[in-house]
């Protein structure tokens, strides 16, 4: 249900969450061999929320319900064999299931809204490769890699690390803000408590200077000198509240609820309307030149030019607010990262027509490229290491 609205949401009470943040919607239920009696309990439900329209419709023609035991039992414990498995069954099975197989059921369960989707054997492993608990068996790890040897993406590490904002060090280190407003460096970094506010968003200014937006809007500083370049934009976010960040070069930009973009920099401040509603996602990168991505509620990412003006050129556009975005430079070229809140992630590489994808399941809340092309995923469990094969 949460895949056909377009939102992330792993139990029913997150599904609530998410429709009522959102505008009514419509949703349909009811298609061939689908059981009569648990579409209209479902339907039920859907109602009691009050912010959605349900419509049930009738199939053209009638065909036997199937169930999801009907073509005999799943082997739970086997990994490959619940990658290739009808993922319905599957999800019935575990769960149903007491035992956890080696840390398939907690990894299944975890990530199914991407796994119940129509995908390749490859695929799903990839996702259950980054679900997986710490604890996991090691029989298991080798089956999963096996099985995703033919997807488009290789895992290269899992973090167990709440994320709420990431952003990436000339020198390609990850700095990862956590829901509590702490920050640390990784791979071995110490948390360090930055504000006591939630931070939406982080960007790098300088060499060491990590700045930071909290969900109230408001810029502080991690590291490094404050400038009167910074000490000018907290002022300003001070008074009108920012809803995104990014930063390059000497030039600092922040996004507002009305759907512009302003740069600040040393040549002054360059604005311009980009979005038809909130800015939720900014990226810049100052390699070879200065290149603006911008990103909003109304499903677009634009890229833009302080100096050149205008309203900037779409990149891409779907049905689902921006969440995240990222853009630093590679070998080939400066590679765009953008994360959606239906839980889908983008890569967009230089030179390429090609868009990789990824959805790891749980709501992606940042992402990040890194100087050698690979991929952060940040959730509110895990830090997600991938790399184009």
């Amino acid at each position: 249900m949460a895949n056909q609205l377009g939102v992330v949401a792993g139990t029913p009470a997150e599904l609530l969450s998410a429709l009522l943040a959102g505008p009514p919607r419509t949703v349909r239920l009811g298609g061939a061999g689908q059981d009569p009696a648990e579409v209209a309990e479902l339907a039920a439900v859907l109602r009691e929320f009050g912010h959605v329209r349900v419509t049930v419709e009738a199939p053209d023609e009638p065909a036997p319900v199937r169930k999801p035991g009907d073509e005999g039992p799943v082997d739970t414990a086997d990994a490959e064999a619940v990658c290739a498995t009808d993922p319905v069954r599957v999800t019935a099975a575990y769960e149903s299931a007491d035992d956890d197989c080696g840390g398939l059921r907690s990894a299944w369960l975890r990530a199914g809204q991407s796994l119940i989707r129509d995908q390749e054997p490859a695929r799903r492993a990839l996702v259950l490769q980054t679900a997986l608990p710490a604890d996991a068996e090691p029989r298991v790890r080798q089956a999963l890699a096996r099985s995703a040897a033919g997807a488009p993406w290789h895992l290269e590490r899992v973090r167990p690390c709440p994320v709420a904002a990431l952003t990436v060090l000339p020198g390609g280190a990850p700095v990862v803000a956590d829901p509590g407003g702490g920050v640390r460096v990784l791979p071995d970094g110490v948390r360090q408590q930055s504000t006591a506010t939630r931070v939406k968003a982080a960007a790098v200014l300088g060499e060491d200077t990590v700045l930071l937006l909290d969900e109230r809007g408001r810029l502080h500083r991690h590291g490094g000198t404050a400038t009167a370049l910074t000490k000018a934009v907290a002022a300003t976010l001070a008074r009108h509240p920012g809803t995104a960040l990014a930063a390059a070069a000497d030039i600092v930009l922040v996004g507002d609820r009305m759907g512009s973009v302003h740069a600040f920099g040393s040549d002054g401040l360059h604005q311009a309307a980009l979005h038809s509603g909130r800015v939720t996602a900014l990226a810049a990168t100052a390699s070879p030149s200065l290149a603006v991505r911008t990103g909003g509620t109304d499903g677009a990412v634009r890229a833009w030019s302080p100096a050149g003006g205008g309203h900037g050129s779409t990149v891409s556009q779907r049905p689902s607010p921006v969440v995240a975005l990222h853009t630093g430079p590679t070998p080939e070229g400066p590679a765009l990262a953008v994360a959606w809140a239906d839980g889908l992630a983008e890569l967009h590489r230089p030179g390429r027509r090609d868009v990789l994808t990824f959805r790891p399941g749980p709501a992606i809340r940042a992402v990040a490229v890194t100087p050698d092309g690979a991929l952060y995923i940040g959730t509110e469990e895990a830090l997600v290491r991938l790399r184009p094969r």
